[in-house]
């Protein structure tokens, strides 16, 4: 059922970033903490239910720019040089001290998933253990097949979705564009044309799984320009990561029991990704589930079986 926050604040993590955060369930039950996905997305109420609410104090945050955290990234004034994956792994790391959380159960869903392991590979010894859902890596090649690649299966969509950048720049990088026209142009116009077409194309990503609707927080202009100004950010610095460097860094992980839940038709981030980790991780155990990105219930059954597993792990 449905589960309320017990505690919420705002936590400065410095160059002037508020970042929003939560806590419900057990106050004394493990710790966990939830990772959302986007980049840009916020958290919200549904994550909260992955956990036992007797057995888990569950924390969720907005990661800088989107949500409730302040600046938002829908003001295209907001400087984002101070958004980066660094950035949200140091504040990951402030708010487990502002909680007095020793060690913590981690959860991604997504992007969430690439942030939960760069997370976990810099600091092993805070990560009890780890469930990631629609595994993400987010290499510079599995960007290029996001918006490029794959619109070999929609190509009605993304034809709309390259049409969306000026005639000279249709035949090169197409994040490289969006992100010169959400960042760069002193137009609002143009910017709102391109968080629109941005957001659209993300949304039809999804269109051929089982009970897809148009996802409604697409509709919100706030929503819609932040998620598209901070993933384009992201995704055309390829999120400060080296490239393979979660793959090549999985070694770090040793020890730490990891489940990965991953569509086998999820089109949008391709299984091998996460048949990759698991052969690189020796105690992660995958499951290939015969859902799409959004998941299912067997998705679902599985993250919850997994989070009730870890539940009973010693302290």
């Amino acid at each position: 059922p449905p589960v309320d926050p017990y505690e919420h604040g705002m936590l400065d993590v410095g160059d002037g970033n508020r970042v929003y955060w939560e806590v419900c369930g057990n106050p004394e039950g493990k710790p966990a903490l939830a990772v959302h996905g986007g980049p840009g997305s916020g958290c919200v109420p549904g994550m909260r239910r992955v956990f036992n609410p007797e057995a888990y104090r569950v924390v969720l945050f907005d990661q800088r720019g989107c949500g409730r955290s302040t600046p938002h990234a829908s003001d295209p004034s907001v400087d984002l040089s101070t958004n980066t994956t660094d950035h949200l792994i140091a504040d990951m790391e402030l708010l487990r001290v502002h909680l007095g959380v020793e060690r913590w159960v981690v959860a991604g869903w997504s992007w969430g998933t690439t942030l939960a392991l760069a997370y976990a590979e810099r600091h092993p010894e805070r990560a009890r253990a780890l469930v990631l859902a629609s595994v993400t890596m987010t290499r510079p090649a599995d960007i290029h097949w996001l918006y490029h690649e794959v619109g070999r299966y929609f190509p009605e969509q993304w034809e709309r979705f390259r049409n969306g950048v000026p005639e000279g720049e249709r035949d090169g990088d197409l994040v490289a564009a969006y992100h010169r026209l959400l960042h760069q142009s002193p137009d609002p116009a143009v910017r709102e044309r391109a968080a629109r077409d941005w957001c659209r194309w993300e949304d039809e990503l999804l269109s051929n799984e089982p009970g897809w609707q148009p996802n409604p927080r697409y509709e919100d202009p706030a929503f819609r320009m932040a998620f598209a100004r901070i993933v384009t950010h992201y995704f055309h610095h390829h999120a400060w990561l080296a490239d393979g460097q979660l793959l090549r860094d999985a070694g770090r992980l040793a020890g730490i029991p990891g489940v990965l839940i991953h569509g086998r038709f999820d089109l949008g981030g391709p299984a091998d990704t996460a048949w990759q980790l698991a052969r690189a991780w020796p105690t992660a155990e995958l499951h290939l589930v015969a859902t799409g990105h959004a998941g299912g219930r067997e998705m679902t059954a599985r993250t919850l079986a997994a989070a009730n597993r870890f539940a009973r792990l010693e302290r």
